[in-house]
C-alpha cells in the first residue's frame, strides 16, 4: 500500500500567541515534529525486522503493515525548524509556501489533491501529533469496508503526564451542538456498531470532529476533491487553524469517533500537556471545585 502524509509545520515565537507553534522556545516543537515523522516510518515503513537469535539473523517483520511512504512537510516562508531537525533528509520532502501560517492546512490539501490517483491513503497531521498504532489503517479499512466511504472515523487526541492529576487525558470532548450544527447533521446515522475480537464497539457521530488530522482512503480523497467547497478556505469553524484541519472533512463526510468508554480504540498523541494541565484549574476533576475561568475551545 502507498500512503501520502502531509504535515503542516510552522514555528514563530509570539508573546501573545495561543498556539504551541508560537511558543517562547523552539525545542518542544522540534521534539514534536521529530517524533511525529519518526513514528510514521517506524510504524508503517518497510524496514522492520525481527532478530532471530538462534540464527543471528535479522528477518523481515510486520510486512503486511509495512507500506511505501511519502511524507511532505508544508511550511511558510522562513517560519519553520526543518534546518534544525535531527532526521535524515530522506525521511521527508519539504514543500515551501508563502501561505498565512494558520492556513497551512489548506496548502496540505492542495498537495493531497495534486497526487490524486497515486496513493491508497491521503493523510494530514498537524506537526505536534504522534501516532503509536501500527493497526491504524487496518481499523480504518475495516470500518469503511463494512459501512461505506461516506463514513470517516477520526482518532481521539490525548495528552499524557506523570505528575498531573491524571496520567492521560483525551482533549477533544464534545463541543456545544450549535458550534458544528451549520456544517453537519449528527442525527443522520448517529451510531455505527460492530464487534472486534468478540468485543462490541460503538462509533458515534461526534460533536467535535477536530483531531488535528485525518486519514482518507483514495475513494474518500477523490470524493472530497470533487466537492465545490474543496479548498474554499472557509475559516468559520473555531478559527483558521481548526478550519483548515477539520471543516472540509466535516462538510463532506459523516464523521465518527468512538465513545469515551472506548476512546483508546483509535487515538493519537498530542505532544505536551497544554490541555491536560487545565484539569484541576480551569477544568473540574470529578466534581471538585476549581478555577471557574472560561476555557477556550482550542
Amino acid at each position: 500500500m502507498r500512503i501520502l502524509f502531509t504535515i503542516a509545520h510552522f514555528f514563530e515565537p509570539n508573546p501573545t500567541g495561543k498556539y504551541a507553534s508560537q511558543g517562547k522556545t523552539s525545542l518542544p516543537r522540534l521534539q514534536a515534529l521529530s517524533q511525529s515523522i519518526t513514528a510514521l516510518h517506524q510504524l508503517f515503513g518497510q524496514t522492520q525486522c525481527n532478530i532471530d537469535i538462534g540464527q543471528r539473523l535479522a528477518l523481515p517483520a510486520n510486512q503486511p503493515q509495512a507500506h511505501e511512504l511519502e511524507i511532505v512537510v508544508c511550511t511558510t516562508g522562513k517560519s519553520h525548524l526543518l534546518h534544525q531537525l535531527p532526521l535524515p533528509s530522506s525521511f521527508y520532502k519539504h514543500h515551501s509556501t508563502q501561505a498565512e501560517p494558520m492556513l497551512l492546512g489548506f496548502e496540505c490539501q492542495a498537495v493531497l489533491r495534486d497526487y490524486l490517483g497515486q496513493y491508497d491513503y491521503y493523510c494530514f497531521l498537524e506537526d505536534d501529533l504522534i501516532l503509536h498504532d501500527p493497526w491504524l489503517f487496518i481499523k480504518l479499512g475495516w470500518l469503511t469496508q463494512r459501512t461505506g466511504d461516506q463514513n470517516l472515523l477520526q482518532p481521539n487526541r490525548y495528552e499524557v503526564s506523570t505528575d498531573a492529576l491524571t496520567h492521560k487525558a483525551y482533549i477533544d470532548g464534545d463541543l456545544a451542538p450549535h458550534v458544528t450544527a451549520p456544517f453537519q447533521n449528527v442525527h443522520e446515522q448517529p451510531e455505527l456498531k460492530g464487534k472486534i475480537m468478540e468485543t462490541p464497539i460503538t462509533f458515534r457521530r461526534t460533536l467535535n470532529p477536530h483531531a488535528g488530522c485525518y486519514f482518507l482512503n483514495a475513494n474518500q480523497m477523490r470524493h472530497w476533491a470533487n466537492q465545490t467547497h474543496f479548498l474554499d478556505r472557509d475559516t468559520s469553524f473555531i478559527g483558521p487553524l481548526e478550519s483548515a484541519a477539520t471543516l472540509g472533512i466535516m462538510k463532506t463526510f459523516r464523521v465518527y469517533k468512538t465513545l469515551p468508554e472506548q476512546a483508546g480504540f483509535l487515538e493519537i498523541q498530542h505532544f505536551g500537556t497544554k490541555y491536560l494541565n487545565l484539569i484541576g484549574k480551569k477544568v473540574s476533576w470529578e466534581g471538585h471545585s476549581c478555577c471557574t475561568a472560561p476555557v477556550e475551545a482550542y
